[in-house]
């Protein structure tokens, strides 16, 4: 019967300390941090600085007429 009152009561685990982690706080964050800084594709370039309104509808309008100008000389090639 003494090893009856030796075994540890059914339904209750024995209680065992906390094994300590293999790795500090400080490693862990350290390496949240870098894979982040690793996953996280690159950011867009800035857009230029725009100038007045008036300066981009000239823009637009050149472009417009430069596009047309393409458009016809690709008909005239065919």
């Amino acid at each position: 019967m003494s090893s009856v009152s030796q075994a540890q009561p059914q339904g209750r685990p024995s209680h065992q300390p906390p094994a300590p982690a293999g790795v500090s706080m400080r490693d862990l964050l350290a390496s949240c941090a870098a894979a982040t800084a690793v996953s996280t594709p690159p950011r867009a370039p800035e857009p230029e600085a725009r100038g007045p309104v008036r300066d981009q509808q000239n823009r637009q309008g050149r472009q417009d007429q430069q596009s047309r100008q393409d458009r016809q000389s690709h008909r005239e090639a065919a």
